[in-house]
């Protein structure tokens, strides 16, 4: 997902894969320490949207520099536990990356970023992707809804209290689910992604990584924080779960595993006290960007793909 450090109010679930766990080719028979042992051999190459990458997490290892990726972001995690090489491994995910950004470059605003899958070989053997959030305009979504939280707010002078979703109501006017039918198409992008990611490195086992829990199951949680009204948390938590959804049906469809961060981050998300939250506020109390993960966040993510990768 973009850079919410940027557009000072966006979110990236992105964004991104806001990514997920897709294994292409046969599991191994054998041991979780000897399938581990084998992935170690790498290559390992991680994709993905800002979510992925870590924005103002340091530190900020990024080339281009636009791509906002943190050496302590879940790839980087993932890696250094699974034992590789510099030489082995290969993040190149990028703040505000989309599916497109997967086989075409990617304008930063401060240098660009390569096509991600020109990263791949066919001597690639793990690939990580998270991806899929700034597709259904995730971001833009989360900066309206709390436009729209803050003004019903003050017009109600009301706190908490009710289920009214003003925001949901603009997304689903007439009677038609906007985010669904994006979601939708989002998917059938991502099937054509995962084609060509197994062309390109047919021997990798790749992971597309979902995205943690941003919003809480109630939204009496969220406060000055996160400004949305309540009905509207409830609306965004349901269509970040059928993000979700998408992405590991697609990836069962392709043949793969999906990775599931946000059963791990429930009670972990952007209204929770700011000592066990993964996710930032609108104004973070810890080096993260917006809305985006932080580095205790990033580290539960790689918990997640670790444990699946050594499943």
């Amino acid at each position: 997902m973009g850079p919410l450090a940027r557009t000072g109010m966006g979110v990236a679930l992105a964004c991104g894969v806001l990514v997920t766990a897709v294994s292409i080719g046969q599991s191994s028979d054998s041991s979780a320490k000897t399938n581990v042992r084998e992935i170690s051999k790498g290559p390992y190459v991680a994709l993905g949207d800002s979510y992925t990458s870590g924005p103002k997490i340091p530190p900020q290892t990024s080339t281009p520099a636009g791509c906002d990726r943190s050496g302590r972001n879940y790839p980087a995690l993932v890696a250094k536990e699974l034992g590789l090489k510099a030489a082995d491994f290969r993040d190149v995910s990028c703040s505000g990356a989309t599916i497109s950004d997967l086989t075409t470059p990617q304008s930063t605003g401060n240098g660009t970023n390569p096509a991600q899958l020109s990263a791949l070989t066919t001597d690639t053997r793990l690939v990580t992707i998270g991806i899929g959030g700034n597709d259904i305009g995730f971001s833009s979504m989360i900066t309206k809804c709390v436009g729209t939280g803050t003004l019903f707010k003050l017009a109600e002078r009301v706190t908490d209290i009710t289920d009214t979703a003003p925001c949901e109501e603009k997304y689903t006017s007439g009677g038609i689910d906007k985010v669904a039918q994006k979601i939708r198409t989002t998917g059938d992008r991502l099937t054509r992604a995962l084609t060509e990611i197994q062309r390109r490195a047919p021997e990798a086992r790749v992971y597309i990584v979902g995205y943690p829990s941003i919003l809480p199951a109630k939204g009496t949680r969220c406060g000055r924080g996160l400004p949305i009204a309540p009905g509207d948390v409830t609306f965004l938590r349901e269509k970040q779960q059928e993000l979700n959804t998408m992405l590991g049906d697609r990836a069962r469809a392709a043949g793969a595993t999906y990775v599931d961060t946000f059963t791990p981050s429930a009670g972990h998300d952007a209204c929770a006290p700011a000592a066990t939250r993964w996710i930032e506020p609108l104004k973070p109390s810890s080096p993260a960007a917006m809305v985006h993960p932080n580095e205790r966040g990033e580290q539960g993510m790689a918990t997640a793909v670790l444990s699946t990768v050594k499943s």
